[in-house]
């Protein structure tokens, strides 16, 4: 615990102009508000919440982004597709591939398979879309700005999907090395 508070104390002397002029919401899983306002805190960590304490944070759970991604995804193309089925296919216990268990609907299932890449200089992106009866389209996307290894995989995912949309997939298996 201790080292999330001193992450976010780094956080505040590095960015001290923007936390003392706006409001910060800190989110997280963990009980961070509570650790730092319980009396019997360490003397380190009483420092920290005293140091803390001059700016507005308001701390909240942490929300799911990949979901997220993907609802704001769908809520921006929800006009543009007239069959708005949307069918979840996870794995089995017995190692079924999501293919395989896939139902017959009047319009053939195609795949997307995206991942990301990111080190030190450069990102980039690669879709595969392959199509019902084998064919893959490929695409490739080169970042030329700063973005985390979290942001490329959303990226893939949100590009991939935009390129099934264009090409006018109605039924989409999306594939991805992300968790």
């Amino acid at each position: 615990m201790e080292k999330l508070v001193y992450t976010l104390i780094l956080a505040a002397r590095k960015l001290r102009p923007y936390f003392q002029a706006h409001r910060i919401e800190v989110r997280t899983a963990y009980p961070l508000r509570h650790n730092l306002h319980k009396p019997e805190s360490s003397g380190r960590m009483l420092k920290w919440a005293i140091e803390l304490g001059q700016f507005d944070l308001e701390y909240y759970p942490r929300k799911a982004i990949k979901g997220q991604a993907l609802a704001d995804f769908i809520l921006e193309f929800d006009s543009e597709v007239d069959d708005k089925t949307i069918v979840l296919a996870e794995s089995s216990s017995q190692g079924n591939s999501p293919v395989d268990e896939r139902e017959e609907l009047p319009h053939p299932w195609w795949i997307l398979h995206v991942d990301g890449a990111v080190n030190y200089s450069e990102a980039g992106v690669g879709i595969v879309l392959i199509t019902p009866e084998g064919h893959h389209l490929m695409s490739a996307i080169h970042f030329k700005f700063y973005v985390t290894n979290n942001d490329v995989e959303y990226e893939s995912l949100i590009n991939g999907l935009k390129i099934a949309l264009e090409v006018g997939v109605v039924n989409l298996i999306a594939q991805s090395d992300s968790s």
